[in-house]
């Protein structure tokens, strides 16, 4: 059959897309094989139109992570289209989102240096092993895991808590306790994408490994709470809900269910705030939970009062002691107004073994910003010897969600020392010489790389927020000087190469 020609296809033209029919003229006049693409283009939308905003995208189809309509197979097959968004639920990190993540992550390190925590990371790709755990956590369901070349069950790390006992345990007596280590890394989880909830993260953890004391928790909250301040949150812009997995064990263990029913009763009792109350129970019958043991345990889950909870579960326990320690140190540290109890944080991961708290919105339009508890037993699952741990996570996408609603977010610009322009070809070789001796000094210079008028360097300058401008003109270099103007007061002035700083 023979290539079709304009008209032919601007007959069978739908109405709806006559106003297309100029860019389809056009792309006649290109090579057929763009041709080809354009008509694909064309009748691929003709084929899937865009949907309403009413009506809601097909899940994972239809639409990219921007909103922008994913090829058709056809135009897939073709090497020359390729989808430009990110895999959903990923994002890219042009300079103005790498210059805020760098200023977020700077905090995160000072911070840490602050409490005297050392810097650690460990692999992205972990064996699958590693992470999959019984109680059914989601944390297992939303893995990214594959079996690799060598045959191997490996997956992208969903969090770092496993990495570290795993890297404790490797490093076994050779490391003094306690051990006070930090990470900020990549995170996956293949999960429902929301508003600061995505299929990748970044997370700052701190963990205290080798102290079984509430002290260590105490200051693990001190230091988020020193975070916040930093980013200019205050305690009536967000809080910390702090309870025990003590408090979960004694109801347990006043109605008898078993002690290995409660990883999956903390999974279901951590929905609470996303699920109704209903489904709550249903969960709850179907470990199986007798009707009595879930109306005491869901009583107990309502109480906001460490005094009520001394009252149910009297004075002596571990759970109350262990939280009454914990307000009395936030007292002394000065952010007790930052907490307060709720005993229906047990947090999701079923490693947690005592305190657990998570820092939330005090508006609530946002998930939990950050979350952390002890974790005595740990190791001993990965085949270690148990050592009395507590750490946080704390994500980079609640975070910055929060300070956006606030008006938090700094205004980060290109900062640049110097921008040095030859004026002339023959001057690019003096102009390399200055760049390099200011870099040696430390100085940020931007070298001009092109011929350009000297318009476009000035906007340019602008743009990259330059502090001053070196002209290298014939006459000055051959005196042994170059023009310097100040782009904040605009003094200029010719300077000597020695005085040149």
């Amino acid at each position: 059959m023979p290539p079709p020609n304009a008209a032919s296809v601007l007959n069978i033209l739908p109405p709806r897309f006559k106003p297309f029919s100029k860019s389809l003229l056009y792309s006649f006049s290109v090579p057929r094989n763009r041709t080809s693409i354009s008509l694909l283009r064309c009748f691929s939308l003709y084929q899937n139109p865009i949907q309403s905003p009413s009506s809601p995208p097909p899940r994972e189809k239809a639409l990219g992570r921007s909103g922008a309509l994913s090829p058709s197979p056809s135009a897939v097959e073709n090497p020359t289209v390729v989808d430009v968004n990110p895999p959903r639920g990923t994002r890219d990190f042009p300079p103005e989102e790498m210059r805020l993540q760098s200023w977020l992550f700077q905090n995160f390190r000072e911070v840490s240096r602050l409490f005297a925590f050392e810097e650690v990371d460990f692999p992205v790709l972990e064996s699958e092993a590693l992470f999959v755990r019984k109680a059914g956590d989601e944390i297992t369901e939303q893995l990214y895991s594959f079996e690799d070349k060598g045959g191997r069950r490996v997956a992208l790390r969903p969090e770092l808590t496993p990495s570290l006992a795993r890297l404790v345990i490797q490093k076994g007596k050779s490391v003094s306790l306690p051990l006070k280590w930090f990470a900020i890394g990549q995170c996956w989880r293949y999960e429902r994408t929301t508003r600061g909830r995505r299929r990748e993260h970044y997370q700052w953890n701190m963990d205290i490994i080798g102290v079984s004391g509430v002290l260590a928790e105490a200051e693990l909250i001190f230091s988020i709470v020193t975070l916040f301040k930093r980013l200019g949150l205050t305690a009536s812009d967000v809080g910390f809900k702090v309870s025990s997995r003590k408090v979960l064990q004694a109801v347990l263990q006043r109605y008898s269910i078993p002690e290995d029913k409660f990883g999956e009763v903390c999974v279901i009792i951590d929905k609470m705030e996303k699920i109704p109350m209903e489904e709550i129970e249903k969960k709850l019958i179907d470990i199986p939970i007798s009707l009595e043991a879930i109306k005491g345990l869901l009583q107990v889950l309502s109480i906001k009062s460490l005094s009520k909870l001394e009252e149910l579960l009297g004075a002596a326990g571990d759970a109350v002691a262990d939280l009454k320690q914990l307000f009395s140190l936030a007292e002394q540290y000065g952010y007790s107004q930052w907490i307060q109890f709720d005993a229906s944080v047990v947090r999701g991961l079923s490693y947690y073994t005592g305190i657990v708290f998570e820092g939330f919105d005090r508006q609530g339009n946002l998930r939990a910003i950050c979350g952390g508890g002890r974790y005595d037993r740990l190791l001993s699952t990965f085949g270690g010897d148990d050592i009395p741990a507590c750490g946080f996570g704390f994500g980079d996408a609640v975070i910055v969600e929060l300070l956006k609603d606030r008006g938090l977010l700094p205004e980060l610009t290109p900062q640049v020392d110097n921008i040095v322009f030859p004026l002339g070809e023959d001057l690019q070789g003096p102009a390399a010489m200055i760049a390099s001796k200011l870099r040696q000094k430390g100085q940020s210079v931007d070298l001009v790389l092109e011929t350009k008028r000297l318009k476009w360097v000035f906007k340019h300058a602008e743009r990259i927020n330059a502090s001053r401008l070196i002209l290298v003109g014939e006459s000055e270099w051959q005196q042994g000087m170059v023009r310097v103007k100040n782009l904040s007061t605009r003094e200029e002035h010719d300077l000597k190469l020695e005085e040149l700083d």
